[in-house]
Formats: C-alpha cells, sequence, structure tokens
C-alpha cells in the first residue's frame, strides 16, 4: 500500500513510518536512552498486536459508553460514544461510523466496544432520517467528529489531528464522500458501499473497501469494486471482497470486517507499523475472503 503523494502532513506514510523505526532502533542501540522507542512513534496505543489480539472480541482497553440525545447536537442524529475507560495513555485517535439506508445506530453498534476497546474513541451515530443519501450521511459524519473533538463529554480524550470514518451502505458510500470533502482524515473504511458517484480523484485518505461477494442490494461489480477502482492509484487503498457474505454481513460481529478494520485504523490513525503485517502482503483467499487487492509495495 503505497505512500500517497498529498500526505497533508500527517507522518503515517508507509516509507516514513518504517524509516522512523529504523531510525529509532538505531538510536536505541547507539546512545541507550530509555525514551527511543517512546521517542518513535507517540501515538502508539497499546501491547504488540498478535492474529488472536486483532481477531479478540474485545481488545487490552477496558471500554465505558456515553449516549447522545439528538436533541443536544445539530447536523446529525445523535449516537454512541464508546471510549477507552483510562486516561493512562493519553489521547487517542477517533472514528464516526453511520448506518445505511433505512437503518439506525443498533445496526452498526457492535463495531463500537469491539474498536474502542484496541484504544479509539467510537462513535456510533444516528442519521438525521434513516432515507438520508450518501452525500448527507458524509456531511453528518463529519459533524459527528466536530461534536467528538469539540463539544462532547470525552473531548479530552481525543487527539483531533488523528480522526477517520465509517460507514455501512449508503453509511459507506458516506464515508467517501467525507473523505473527499475533508482530506485531513487519516483512514475511511466503507463495508458494502454504495454510491452513485464511482469516480474519486479528490480522495487522499487511506481507504480499505469491504465488499460481499453474495451482495445483492450494492453487488461489488457496481458499487464496491468501481469504488476502489475510482480511487487514485498511488492512495493507501484496498478492497476486501467477504466469502459467503452478504450486503448485511457488516451489521453484525464479524471477526474479518473487525481484524482488518483494526489493522487500517491502526496503521493509519496511529502510524503503527507493527499492524503492516497483517495488511501486507495481501491475504489470500480463504473460507472467509473471496479476493484482496490493495497497493502493497512487496507483492505484485
Amino acid at each position: 500500500m503505497q505512500q500517497h503523494p498529498h500526505t497533508r502532513g500527517r507522518t503515517s506514510g508507509r516509507f516514513a513510518g518504517l524509516t522512523a523505526a529504523l531510525a529509532a532502533a538505531v538510536a536505541l542501540t547507539t546512545l541507550g536512552g530509555p525514551g527511543a522507542h517512546a521517542a518513535d512513534n507517540p501515538y502508539e496505543r497499546g501491547p504488540a498486536p498478535t492474529a488472536s489480539s486483532i481477531e479478540a472480541l474485545r481488545g487490552p482497553y477496558a471500554v465505558s459508553d456515553v449516549s447522545v440525545s439528538s436533541l443536544s447536537v445539530s447536523g446529525f442524529g445523535g449516537g454512541t460514544i464508546y471510549y477507552p475507560t483510562s486516561t493512562a495513555d493519553g489521547t487517542f485517535g477517533a472514528i464516526a461510523i453511520s448506518p445505511g439506508f433505512t437503518a439506525y445506530e443498533s445496526s452498526i453498534a457492535w463495531l463500537g466496544p469491539r474498536l474502542a476497546s484496541q484504544g479509539f474513541v467510537v462513535f456510533t451515530i444516528d442519521t438525521k432520517t434513516t432515507l438520508d443519501q450518501p452525500a448527507s450521511r458524509g456531511d453528518q459524519l463529519l459533524a459527528a467528529l466536530d461534536y467528538l473533538t469539540q463539544r462532547s463529554s470525552v473531548r479530552g480524550r481525543i487527539d483531533s489531528s488523528r480522526l477517520g470514518v465509517m460507514g455501512h451502505s449508503m453509511g459507506g458510500g458516506g464515508s467517501l464522500e467525507a473523505a473527499k470533502d475533508r482530506p485531513s482524515l487519516q483512514a475511511a473504511i466503507p463495508l458494502t458501499p454504495w454510491n452513485l458517484d464511482k469516480t474519486w480523484p479528490e480522495v487522499r485518505t487511506p481507504t480499505l473497501i469491504f465488499g460481499a461477494d453474495g451482495d445483492t442490494v450494492a453487488p461489488v461489480s457496481s458499487h464496491a469494486e468501481p469504488l476502489y477502482t475510482g480511487l487514485p492509484s498511488s492512495l493507501d487503498r484496498a478492497y476486501l471482497e467477504l466469502n459467503g457474505a452478504s450486503h448485511f454481513t457488516p451489521n453484525t460481529s464479524n471477526t474479518t470486517i473487525a481484524k482488518y478494520s483494526i489493522s487500517w485504523l491502526k496503521r493509519f490513525i496511529d502510524n503503527d507499523t507493527r499492524y503492516e503485517q497483517f495488511l501486507c502482503p495481501l491475504p489470500r483467499p480463504s473460507l472467509t475472503i473471496e479476493e484482496a487487492r490493495g497497493n502493497c509495495p512487496h507483492t505484485s
């Protein structure tokens, strides 16, 4: 997954991250400084990951949550904020997640505690109406992030420079709209997305798209795949098609979605190259993965 040319000031480009890691290793060896590893990546959170740790129902952080009434916000429909209970590790990156057409927050609620327990503040939202289209859902995701970082009761726990978006179906299409409108976003993950716009040359945000081989609502041939190919070829991007899955697979707890979403968010929101191993080489076809594509520098 190659570094794209417009990083907008972030240090999350793959080669930059690896170079920093090498430099820190040299410093630790030659200088013996106790802070050398910490200086390598100040955003690193949690223990070194394993396949088991990213597939687990809960990560290393205990999680609390707070409900946000639609009456107390503007620009979106309220929702639930999930966040690591402890403040010992400092601030965290944050993610807003939108449901799909006719759906409510409950349809994507499982992602809240699962992602938050890995070291993120996660806002699963309701939209203003269940019929809102992707462009509106993109605006609402950004409004939710603005609320999180500026007004919410957990704003002091968030690093407002490290934000991402996710969404299901039209919410997935909305996550692309949000990335287009706010290039400073660090990660976008559309889940079985639906959007009539198939060209996204403006997107500068590392994007992981999930498709489903059995999707009849937003078939991959007319949505997920062209949305992926419509992103700039130089972008850090990936496409993962779920095997034996439907349009609604992202609405219930799913280990494959969780493990690769966690890895993507850690890699690009936290600049954490420890998660690179789960993204590159690309996963092979399996009982859960139909196919994978992406810009891995060490794969063809």
